[in-house]
């Protein structure tokens, strides 16, 4: 399975692509981003596209690819709404959109998040904009296409978030969120979770099409 990686440097995609690359079903990765992912491997290779909005440059080296895992994404906090949706919907749709034109039997997965509202209507704005993207994505003709929508993740094998905010919180409480996965495996999912999880869904399909914590961690 060759597999087309959004996001390898935050940690959902670092983690993503630790279990990418140790799984020996993976047979290729193409690590997309405005940086280098940071990582060596025969199966590795990083695409580094300053502007992501548009891939028609790139188009030869898109094509055939089995799934595209869509780890990209920003806090919505101090952001206006027109600007969160820019990032969140409109790079996520023109990524998209490129890659269903191109790899038309592909499976894509989104990481979206917990509460995400699917109607759109809702008082949450960051809620309604992933809700627009899940939407959208799921009209697009992808062989498959499921949205993950986790709540609370535990960063396995020295991953590490680029947000000092979420740091703080993971390093600050490192032992509860062990206990709370040995206690109670569904209240939280981890990053090696998440990235079986997504090569599961990519090979072998998955039962939902909107999956969170206790799906993810059952795939």
């Amino acid at each position: 399975m060759k597999v087309i990686l959004f996001g390898a440097t935050g940690m959902v995609g670092q983690g993503v692509l630790r279990e990418c690359l140790v799984d020996p079903g993976v047979t290729q990765v193409l690590a997309i981003g405005r940086n280098a992912s940071g990582k060596h491997d025969p199966k590795l290779k990083d695409l580094v596209l300053p502007d992501l909005f548009h891939y028609e440059a790139v188009a030869s080296q898109l094509t055939g690819y089995d799934a595209c895992f869509f780890c990209l994404g920003i806090s919505s906090a101090g952001m206006s709404e027109a600007d969160y949706r820019r990032i969140t919907y409109d790079l996520t749709l023109a990524a998209a959109d490129a890659l269903v034109k191109l790899n038309p039997d592909m499976t894509f997965i989104y990481v979206s998040g917990q509460g995400t509202d699917s109607s759109e209507q809702g008082r949450s704005m960051w809620a309604r904009v992933k809700g627009a993207t899940e939407n959208a994505l799921l009209a697009l003709p992808f062989k498959a296409a499921y949205m993950f929508r986790p709540g609370i993740i535990r960063p396995l094998h020295g991953i590490r978030s680029k947000t000092p905010l979420y740091q703080a919180f993971y390093a600050a409480f490192r032992p509860l969120l062990g206990l709370m996965a040995w206690l109670s495996p569904d209240s939280l999912t981890s990053t090696e979770q998440m990235g079986r999880a997504m090569i599961h869904a990519a090979r072998d399909g998955a039962p939902l099409r909107h999956l969170g914590n206790r799906d993810i961690n059952r795939l």
